[in-house]
């Protein structure tokens, strides 16, 4: 610790007073990850402005040989921005690198910094008339580049793909200090290796995303929002190939939700409405977006659901009339989060299977979560139009809620020895962090692995970037 606070004077000379902070109450929050499974601590924090004041950083740090950790809206899931507990890390906060450097409308590309905040990125691409599609529940407090160094999901992966799938070029500052300008806006650009997919994923231990040149697309003119109850988990999966065919891959949001969820949203969420008069056991939730108004979406979703209604597919269906009625519906999804907390203990798994393997994946952790533990509820939900399922497990009723989530590594290893067996991830959206640095070195192939230490040794030879996350 005393070589990180060694560097209090060079670091406020080269960030200003507003640059740096050892103020107890601005540090708090920052120090614990938003489950409480991490709590860090650091002498203070550091705020650079720009990329050049972030490359100083670096290369004050390296010649201290005092380790960094990166961190945007502290929004991540798996302690990934978590400094360490004994205080000998500097944390670097990029939340005042929050400029939109250019929109290009016709190239359909902006280059923002990595302090943006997701919500103001989707905002000035509407002011645009564009869509950048990326959203999840925190985009009022992530930020890009959090959402590059975790490799973002959300709710519209199925249509526009995770973060890897929308940046085109990167701005990054190496472990050597040294910027990488790779603020490319091309989509084709064949000359070697693509360094950027190293650091979209790679949660900062490769060095620190600076910036990024997104990929923006049509806005979209009209949208249609379902809600449809369906007999079984298959059924669900076979009403999503049959929309994605019927509108011609229009669909952008294709969410599961069990039963228990539903319950759980109505009972303490306020506000939370079932859509159908009688309660059903699965659901699926969806939404289609088309280019222009008046394009016919909603009547070729109607039909859609018509006919697998006539073939006993689904069992009840509404469509939204208004955005009222389909925010109302989204947040029953949201609603289900939340509804979590007041159950007591919860063990949680973001995994993903192949789409196929979605109904054998959920009936076989069933099963194991109920000869693990006894009276463990399961709560699937999620994205399952990529695959993606936040299988969560409620402890049971009455149980003690330590004595339950003691029982966190035992749980993952059923529920992840299952999808490792069905050739699925047991990290989907929420990247590795140091929660699953553990997992996924016992689930990837040893070559990997070692490609992977190969790579952090190249980059990061002094091992300051990050320590501890991602691989060990």
């Amino acid at each position: 610790m005393a070589r990180a606070e060694a560097l209090a004077g060079p670091l406020r000379a080269l960030l200003g007073e507003r640059g740096l902070s050892a103020d107890p109450d601005e540090l708090a929050p920052l120090l614990v990850e938003p489950r409480g499974l991490y709590r860090g601590a650091t002498p203070f924090v550091a705020r650079p402005a720009t990329t050049e004041q972030v490359a100083a950083v670096v290369r004050l740090c390296r010649e201290a040989g005092v380790a960094i950790v990166p961190q945007g809206g502290n929004t991540g899931l798996c302690g990934g921005a978590m400094p360490a507990e004994d205080g000998s890390q500097l944390l670097v906060s990029l939340g005042r690198m929050n400029r939109i450097r250019e929109l290009d409308a016709l190239n359909y590309t902006m280059t923002v910094e990595a302090g943006c905040i997701l919500q103001h990125v989707q905002a000035a691409a509407a002011d645009a008339d564009r869509l950048f599609p990326l959203s999840l529940g925190a985009e009022g407090s992530c930020t890009v580049g959090g959402n590059i160094s975790t490799n973002a999901g959300g709710i519209n992966t199925l249509r526009y793909g995770n973060m890897r799938e929308l940046v085109l070029g990167l701005e990054a500052v190496l472990p050597d200090g040294r910027v990488w300008n790779g603020l490319r806006r091309l989509r084709k650009d064949n000359t070697g290796y693509d360094l950027k997919q190293l650091f979209i994923g790679g949660e900062g231990t490769l060095g620190i995303v600076t910036a990024a040149c997104v990929k923006l697309f049509p806005r979209p003119r009209e949208e249609v929002t379902a809600f449809a109850a369906l007999p079984s988990i298959p059924d669900v999966i076979e009403l999503l190939s049959r929309l994605r065919a019927a509108t011609g891959d229009q669909v952008s949001a294709f969410e599961y939700i069990g039963r228990f969820g539903i319950d759980l949203a109505l009972r303490h969420v306020p506000g939370v409405r079932d859509p159908f008069d009688r309660a059903y056991t699965h659901y699926a939730l969806l939404r289609a977006d088309a280019g222009r108004e008046g394009s016919g979406l909603r009547e070729i979703v109607e039909e859609a659901l018509g006919q697998a209604f006539e073939d006993g597919l689904v069992l009840d269906a509404t469509i939204a009339d208004s955005g009222a009625q389909a925010n109302a519906l989204w947040r029953i999804r949201e609603a289900v989060v939340e509804a979590q907390i007041p159950e007591g203990g919860s063990i949680k798994h973001d995994v993903s299977v192949p789409v196929s393997r979605v109904a054998d994946f959920i009936e076989a952790a069933d099963e194991a979560v109920e000869r693990t533990i006894p009276g463990a509820r399961p709560c699937p939900f999620g994205h399952v139009g990529d695959g993606n399922i936040h299988y969560n497990v409620s402890q049971p009723v009455g149980a003690d809620k330590e004595a339950y989530l003691a029982r966190w590594d035992e749980l993952n290893a059923a529920v992840h020895d299952i999808v490792n067996g069905l050739d699925g991830s047991v990290s989907a959206e929420h990247g590795v962090g140091r929660l699953k640095v553990e997992e996924i070195t016992h689930y990837k192939p040893g070559p990997e692995i070692e490609m992977m230490r190969a790579v952090k040794r190249a980059l990061d030879p002094d091992g300051l970037m990050n320590p501890g996350k991602v691989v060990a």
